[in-house]
């Protein structure tokens, strides 16, 4: 599991000389108390870090310039006790690089009724000072997310959660390398994009690595590591006694493991946080990676077929954001439909990559073929996915911008056998309805592949759009599809 109490968020609050050391030592012992409190919560994946008050222009730029360069720091939370003069703000924030939230709170709930008076007034300024910060943050266009109510508020620490979250999936992203083993599946227009743009705007390096790259890692791998992966093979998933060892079929699995152990070699070797492949490129390969891509999942790394790496991408964002969550996130692809007017379901599927932490029930490892490709048949997991909330997302690279589209959808349990469908599925209910759900997606030039959640919601994905410059869209339970295709509409004129 990916460990985010390794990063830090800075807990900032603003405020002036003007009031004096008593007041000024009452306003860093309050934000003491309320890091202090957050990061104690049990509430916020990452450490929620004290900083000491900001009183001048140079504080606060000595701070942000601080955040910038911290290796662990991945955003700041600002928050005016007093009045904090935003003109002191402009320089920090004009070279502040890491993603920021602005809590709009009090240290105290409740006004002291009976016994309020100026000395209270002067320390608990946060109604006013928050504007005078809010109006400069506006001023300067800086994407913020603001959060409002009383810092113990359980509505507040899940917005906050929230947000933490996002900002671990985009500074996992800085410097992050993919690999692109092959090219992208030839002909196929949604997976390809601009990769230039993509490290200018998002951090992360996509590069393309012949096969025979990966082959030379494979073919040295050693019999005993083999061996070792298959007893764990046999120990961990059901498996038709003609695939364990002895078996006729043994050889496919055998296959497999040293794929998957070439496979890890390589990326740990070149410090990649996820990889693509592509059926059309498997030069000297036996079989396409197919347990091996769930099981790199499943481990963390960022996976999406046929050379798809803007959905690698995506799927590895997502792994950080819902650690320690409940469920699971997993490349996926919109298969096939069904079209029961009182049932209407999607069966989202893929050839053989879907994440085994997604997995509800026995895990099957099985071998079939594959029907395409041309090459031996793969091993792969097989296994259906549970019901329950759960959403699609995508990114598209529209030319002048990259968009990012999600639908909230309802995974269903599967409602018949599947004998001779030999792939991991999942079946779910698009909101607001199919119809809507689909045209919105296909309005919206949505692609065929995507990152699916268990675990994370539209309120994380809003944050991490905003803190990545990604035009967001969603579709939702409150979706209407003439609203829908207005937005584009808005959207487009507001990006040109």
């Amino acid at each position: 599991m990916i460990d985010l109490k390794k990063f830090e968020v800075w807990f900032i609050t603003g405020s002036q000389h003007l009031y004096g050391e008593e007041t000024l030592k009452l306003v860093a012992e309050h934000s003491q108390q309320i890091a202090k409190g957050m990061d104690a919560s049990g509430k916020i994946p990452v450490r929620i870090v004290y900083k000491p008050i900001v009183k001048s222009t140079e504080e606060i730029y000595e701070t942000l310039m601080a955040a910038n360069s911290s290796e662990n720091c991945i955003g700041i939370i600002t928050w005016m006790h007093t009045f904090s003069p935003a003109k002191m703000w402009i320089r920090g924030l004009s070279i502040l690089q890491k993603p920021m939230l602005h809590l709009h709170t009090q240290f105290n709930r409740d006004i002291p009724w009976s016994s309020i008076d100026m000395d209270f007034m002067n320390l608990n300024q946060s109604a006013h000072g928050d504007r005078e910060f809010g109006f400069i943050v506006s001023r300067m266009r800086k994407n913020r997310k603001v959060v409002v109510g009383h810092w113990q508020d359980n509505d507040v620490l899940t917005q906050i959660d929230a947000w933490t979250r996002a900002a671990a999936g985009w500074h996992d992203w800085q410097g992050a390398k993919f690999a692109r083993f092959g090219d992208n599946m030839r002909f196929v227009a949604v997976t390809e994009g601009d990769k230039v743009e993509a490290e200018l705007k998002f951090g992360y390096a996509v590069n393309t690595y012949g096969v025979g790259d990966l082959v030379a890692v494979i073919n040295v791998v050693s019999e005993e590591a083999i061996d070792a992966l298959v007893t764990e093979y046999e120990a961990t998933y059901t498996m038709d006694a003609a695939l364990r060892k002895g078996g006729e079929k043994h050889s496919s699995v055998y296959e497999a493991a040293r794929i998957e152990i070439g496979l890890r070699t390589f990326l740990e070797n070149g410090g990649f946080k996820g990889f693509t492949d592509t059926f059309e490129d498997l030069h000297g390969m036996v079989q396409l990676p197919g347990i091996a891509a769930q099981r790199l999942m499943e481990a963390g790394y960022g996976f999406a077929g046929e050379g798809d790496w803007k959905t690698a991408a995506l799927v590895r964002a997502f792994k950080v954001m819902g650690s320690g969550l409940k469920g699971g996130n997993a490349f996926m692809e919109d298969y096939t439909y069904h079209f029961d007017p009182d049932n209407n379901l999607v069966l989202g599927s893929h050839m053989l990559e879907i994440d085994s932490s997604l997995a509800n029930g026995k895990i099957a490892l099985e071998v079939h073929p594959l029907g395409i490709g041309g090459k031996a048949d793969p091993a792969r997991l097989v296994f259906n996915v549970a019901g329950g909330p759960a959403l699609n997302a995508s990114i598209i690279d529209m030319g002048n911008r990259f968009r990012l589209l999600i639908n909230e959808v309802e995974a269903v349990e599967p409602q018949h056998e599947l004998p001779k469908l030999p792939v991991a599925r999942v079946l779910w209910k698009p909101y607001p309805d199919m119809k809507t759900g689909c045209a919105a997606w296909i309005y919206a030039g949505g692609a065929h592949h995507t990152a699916y959640s268990q675990n994370l919601t539209a309120e994380h994905l809003q944050d991490f759009a905003d803190m990545a410059g990604l035009e967001f869209l969603r579709i939702g339970k409150d979706t209407r599809l003439d609203q829908f295709r207005n937005e584009i509409r808005w959207n487009e004129a507001a990006y040109k």
